[in-house]
């Protein structure tokens, strides 16, 4: 940190700011922290699984428009967490480790106004307790103007093992076509509640995007006579609001050992696929023409088996290679007219 009194120090709720892909903020005892559920109404979200993947922010960026030379600021440490990444003007500069650190600062930054986006790690809380800028900076407001894309799913999409905040496919999608992300991806925990589909459906957005399925084989959560009336009960939950846009409802990507072996509701992955399409179907025959089924194996097949260490979370590299895929096959399919890179 910048010592001396002459940095610029902002307030935590500086409505300059803004949280972008955050669905609340708590104000704690000299610390913010983002939540991507609304985390006053938490003890409706339950269960504390779910609450825990939710206070981290995957896919938030805290961004502003700034002539500083530096960002750095204060934050609670913390044993196990991703790092955070600095991006000025939509192009990656660099990343910063965060495990078991009390601050951070990115040095060393272009002259000139520019649109500073902090990605903040996709997994581990992030609870900010100051932000500094180099003396005399200015400060000013940035709204994302890029059409909103909100994205749900599990742990797939949470990214714990990508290599950075920027490094997640849901980031990799949104920083190459020009989309305004909302990351709503849940370790463990995506299993069609219905404040969930609430929340998504009270939100501002453009494109929405769903990947079910692999939470609710491995629960057994939802079995062959509720899992279809599920997808199709949050798409029209959605809908109420959201009439129009772009819907892609893809089904698990590949994961080898459970792609035929019935789980304790006596479902496979491939049954799944086909429930899926089926709910589409469903959808689509019953007046939904923006409604797309997307096969997970088109996104991430076996021919990237190698790339599931554990045979069911993508490496890095595996991340990396399902955002190209994504892009190719859903959003250029679905949802095209986006902007591209800055």
């Amino acid at each position: 940190m910048e010592a001396g009194s002459m940095s610029l120090k902002i307030t935590l709720d500086d409505e300059r700011l803004t949280w972008a892909g955050a669905i609340s903020m708590e104000f704690g005892n000299g610390w913010v922290k983002p939540w991507r559920i609304p985390h006053e109404k938490r003890s409706l979200f339950g269960p504390d699984e779910l609450l825990a993947r939710a206070g981290m922010p995957a896919g938030v960026r805290l961004s502003f428009r700034s002539n500083t030379e530096y960002v750095a600021g204060r934050i609670e440490p913390q044993s196990e967490t991703s790092p955070l990444d600095l991006s000025c003007d939509g192009l990656f500069l660099r990343s910063v480790p965060l495990v078991n650190q009390d601050e951070f600062r990115f040095a060393g930054l272009t002259a000139g106004e520019k649109v500073i986006e902090l990605w903040l790690p996709q997994f581990g809380e992030f609870r900010l307790k100051s932000l500094e800028l180099s003396p005399g900076a200015t400060l000013a407001l940035y709204n994302d103007p890029h059409p909103r894309w909100t994205t749900y799913g599990s742990s797939i999409t949470q990214c714990r093992t990508a290599e950075s905040p920027t490094q997640t496919w849901p980031a990799i999608v949104a920083r190459e076509r020009g989309l305004n992300l909302t990351c709503l991806g849940y370790g463990g925990q995506c299993h069609l509640e219905p404040m969930i589909a609430r929340m998504m459906r009270d939100l501002p957005a453009d494109f929405i995007s769903r990947c079910v399925g692999i939470n609710i084989y491995g629960q057994g959560s939802l079995g062959p006579r509720t899992f279809r009336p599920a997808i199709i009960g949050f798409v029209e939950t959605i809908r109420e609001r959201h009439p129009d846009i772009p819907i892609a409802v893809m089904s698990p990507i590949y994961s080898p050992p459970r792609e035929k072996t019935a789980n304790a509701v006596g479902f496979t992955l491939e049954a799944m696929r086909e429930e899926v399409a089926l709910a589409v179907e469903a959808l689509v025959a019953c007046g939904d023409r923006n409604v797309h089924y997307i096969d997970g194996l088109e996104v991430f097949g076996p021919d990237l088996g190698h790339l599931l260490p554990d045979e069911l979370h993508p490496s890095a590299e595996g991340y990396k290679l399902m955002g190209k895929n994504f892009l190719d096959k859903v959003v250029a399919r679905v949802f095209p007219r986006t902007a591209g890179p800055e």
